[in-house]
C-alpha cells in the first residue's frame, strides 16, 4: 500500500506549482498593488490585497479583490488536474493563496450581507482544506 492512499475513492490532493516570486516580493514588503501588476495570475497577492482592504474597512474592495484571487486560483486549479472538487491542501504551502482568497471571499460576502454566497465559500472552503478552514477562521 502506497502512503498517502487515498482509500476513500476520491481525488488525489492537488498541488499547485511552486510560485516563490510574489510570495517572496510580499515578505520583502514590496507592496500587494505592485507585486499584483506583476504577477496578476497570484491567488496570495489577491488575498493580501483583499485582507488588507478588509482591515481598512473596505468591504467591497475587498470582495472584488478575493473574488479576482479565487478565479485565478480555480484557473490554477484546473491547470493541476483539478476536476472541481476534492482536496486542496494547506499544508502545501502554493495552495495557501487559492484558499485565503476562498476565505477572504466568504468574509467579505458575509459582511455585505450575502449570505448564499458566504455558505458557498466556506463549504468548500472546509471540503477543500479542513486545516485552511480551522487556521484562517
Amino acid at each position: 500500500m502506497a502512503i498517502h492512499e487515498n482509500l476513500l475513492g476520491g481525488p488525489p490532493p492537488t498541488h499547485l506549482p511552486e510560485d516563490p516570486e510574489p510570495r517572496e516580493l510580499l515578505a520583502s514588503g514590496t507592496a500587494p498593488a505592485d507585486v499584483a501588476a506583476k504577477y496578476p495570475a497570484s491567488s496570495l497577492v489577491w488575498a493580501q490585497l483583499a485582507d488588507d482592504a478588509f482591515q481598512a474597512g473596505r468591504t467591497v474592495e475587498s470582495y472584488a479583490y478575493a473574488r479576482t484571487g479565487y478565479h485565478r486560483g480555480l484557473d490554477s486549479l484546473r491547470r493541476a488536474g483539478w476536476k472541481g472538487h476534492g482536496p486542496v491542501p494547506f499544508e502545501h504551502e502554493p495552495n495557501r493563496g487559492f484558499l485565503r482568497a476562498l476565505h477572504a471571499l466568504a468574509r467579505a460576502a458575509q459582511a455585505i450581507g450575502e449570505q448564499e454566497e458566504y455558505e458557498r465559500c466556506t463549504t468548500f472552503l472546509r471540503e477543500s482544506s479542513p486545516t485552511a478552514a480551522d487556521t484562517l477562521s
